[in-house]
């Protein structure tokens, strides 16, 4: 036989394994001490091409010495196989290399977006009316069920770094989104039984006087309120990246509709928002709270099962370890060799051979010269020449590891100044208790005030079509970039529209003041003859502010984020809601106290006709418009990243 039938040898076997190259001598793994000769040959179905190329061998395979062959764990994808096999380090469920033509893109998308329906249809079912239900049900004053709510509503983002540091250090993604699943589920499960049994809901008033509710019926409701917020938060900031791995950013065409994902992906975020603020509101409103928790109990169902049904379609990456510890390892190598002096040459500083980093599922970064304090922790000293240079990362670390932690400290700034635009849009609760004032009736129709979230939701619905069809290829003719507008540019825009948002709802507010005063209406707590609808531009401008700054938020975090740091970052960009909401409780609480010294109704007193809610509006434009001014001269000074 000679050397070109040879190439040609079939050794029949299962074949159940695609077509793959055996790379050429100049292509070959550093972790293979060699690859095989046509002699020696695993139990498989194998295919050679002239060029001695191996076709179809099952997930990279090596020989050891003794000349076995054992699958090679570090294997990743040759330049031959750019054109079959994903470039960002991602697998299939079995562990292989994801293959582009089989896994992720928008066949694996239209499931985890159809999750992410109906897991924020299930959310907002209960986040959308709860002041309501606290006030009706529970019997609380205007003041303590806003907090309530705006505290619920920042803890369900907070748990959101549970989620993320548990999703990149260990369980990966996919088994954290199952896990907290099941937690946000039964949650619903006992916010439902909370609701429908009569033991559980305190009694109803009689006449002005309200029964406070018992331990077991605040402790049963609120068990389950704060399972929701752990659920939610946990699955939260890996939904919305484990959506963008499915898509290869070291590809530009499929960069481009990881883009365009994060909008479709908050377009189905608003689809269920709608059907609650809309179908759900009415059905707790009007055919009672145990139905009408009743129904997101379902439809969270509904969400688990459609992301469990995709699961062989997903493209995994794989957990690169505890990103807080890699944090603290640079810091404390840095510090340890506080004294030691920078090599004029960075090409000097320590860092592993070969294309992927010593993180897995990472590649690397590009050293960059700012914090350079922080480049310390790569120097090779003496006594890291005589060891391992692997075995402390303690004393030693990469410099793509370095740059982890750089790249968190240049998005802190950023990210900072994202906490007030949070806390704009944790006023929904203040916007529902101005709705109660107002005239709620449009022809012989009863609008719920909750119901007016709709037009959030829609002016949302609008503008995403609108920006991802017409706004980006304007944008891009102009900037040349292939998104139109960068995040940060995106970002900006945003934060004007909301200040715009709460100076129409303080010109609302005037007005209604004014018909109060003109109808003797100031002492008299119940609603002015003046039309809710009012309340839509306010909703209208809130969501445009939405798709511009929270979109672009999460699509800056994890496209600026490290690779092994990407739930982290979205769920620091989660956690910013968080600390919106908390500042909102705190400015309540403070306005409370210092507008009520004296005696006073202060500016939000149960009775809104005798306060000075628009006082409250126009105290939060003002702090958005300084923020805006922080914010852009942080933009200026950003560098992006580099791979």
């Amino acid at each position: 036989m000679d050397e070109a039938e040879e190439r040609r040898l079939l050794v029949q076997g299962d074949g159940d394994h695609e077509p793959l190259l055996l790379p050429s001598q100049s292509h070959r793994q550093t972790t293979a001490s060699s690859w095989p000769v046509l002699s020696c040959w695993p139990p498989s179905s194998f295919l050679l091409n002239e060029e001695s190329k191996l076709i179809n061998p099952p997930n990279s395979w090596i020989q050891t010495e003794t000349g076995d062959w054992q699958r090679d764990e570090e294997w990743e994808p040759w330049p031959e196989d750019a054109s079959v096999y994903t470039g960002d380090g991602s697998v299939d469920i079995k562990g292989r290399p994801a293959a582009r033509r089989t896994t992720g893109n928008w066949r694996a998308c239209f499931f985890i977006l159809g999750t992410e329906c109906c897991e924020r249809l299930a959310y907002y079912g209960i986040a959308n009316n709860l002041v309501t239900y606290l006030k009706i049900k529970l019997h609380q004053g205007n003041l303590e069920a806003a907090r309530n709510v705006t505290t619920w509503q920042g803890t369900c983002y907070l748990t959101a770094l549970i989620g993320a540091i548990l999703a990149d250090s260990y369980w990966g993604k996919y088994w954290t989104i199952a896990v907290f699943s099941s937690v946000y589920f039964i949650g619903l499960a006992v916010l439902t039984l909370s609701a429908s049994l009569p033991a559980l809901q305190p009694p109803s008033c009689f006449g002005s006087v309200c029964p406070e509710s018992s331990l077991l019926q605040n402790g049963t409701f609120f068990l389950g309120l704060y399972m929701i917020a752990l659920g939610t938060g946990g699955i939260k900031p890996c939904v919305s990246s484990f959506g963008a791995d499915q898509f290869d950013d070291s590809d530009p065409t499929e960069r481009v509709k990881q883009g365009s994902f994060f909008n479709w992906f908050y377009f189905c975020i608003n689809i269920g928002a709608l059907v609650a603020g809309t179908v759900i509101v009415w059905i707790q409103d009007n055919s009672g709270w145990g139905i009408g928790f009743a129904v997101p109990t379902v439809f969270m169902a509904l969400a688990i099962a459609s992301f469990f049904s995709a699961s062989n379609m997903y493209r995994y990456q794989k957990p690169g370890g505890s990103p807080v510890t890699r944090v603290c390892q640079v810091v404390v190598a840095a510090f340890r060799k506080w004294r030691i002096k920078l090599p004029l040459d960075a090409s000097l500083l320590y860092e592993v051979d070969g294309q992927s980093s010593a993180i897995k599922g990472s590649r690397k970064l590009e050293h960059t010269s700012e914090l350079e304090f922080l480049d310390k922790a790569a120097i090779i000293s003496s006594t890291d020449a005589k060891s391992d240079f692997s075995a402390n990362p303690w004393r030693l670390c990469t410099v793509t590891q370095v740059e982890e932690l750089k790249i968190l400290v240049r998005m802190f700034p950023v990210w900072a100044t994202t906490i007030i635009f949070s806390g704009v849009f944790a006023q929904n609760s203040v916007f529902v208790e101005q709705g109660m004032v107002l005239d709620k009736r449009v022809g012989s129709f009863d609008v719920p005030p909750a119901s007016l979230l709709t037009f959030d939701v829609i002016s949302v619905m609008i503008w995403i079509p609108i920006y991802d069809r017409v706004l980006i290829p304007i944008a891009r003719k102009f900037t040349g970039r292939e998104k139109g507008f960068s995040e940060l540019q995106r970002m900006g825009i945003g934060l004007v529209l909301s200040i715009v948002t709460m100076v129409s709802a303080a010109l609302v507010e005037l007005k209604r003041l004014e018909v109060a005063r003109t109808e003797g209406l100031i002492h008299e707590n119940v609603a002015v003859p003046m039309s809710i609808l009012w309340q839509i531009p306010q909703y209208c401008f809130a969501g445009a502010a939405e798709v511009f700054t929270a979109i672009g938020q999460v699509e800056f975090f994890y496209g600026q984020g490290p690779d092994a740091m990407r739930s982290l970052c979205a769920a620091l960009a989660l956690v910013t809601v968080t600390l919106g909401s908390y500042l909102s409780s705190i400015i309540l609480t403070l306005v409370s106290y210092l507008t009520t010294q004296g005696g006073d109704a202060g500016w939000i007193p149960d009775n809104l006709n005798e306060g000075h809610l628009d006082r409250f509006f126009w105290l939060m434009a003002g702090i958005s418009f300084v923020n805006l001014l922080v914010y852009i001269g942080c933009a200026m000074r950003y560098k992006y990243k580099n791979v």
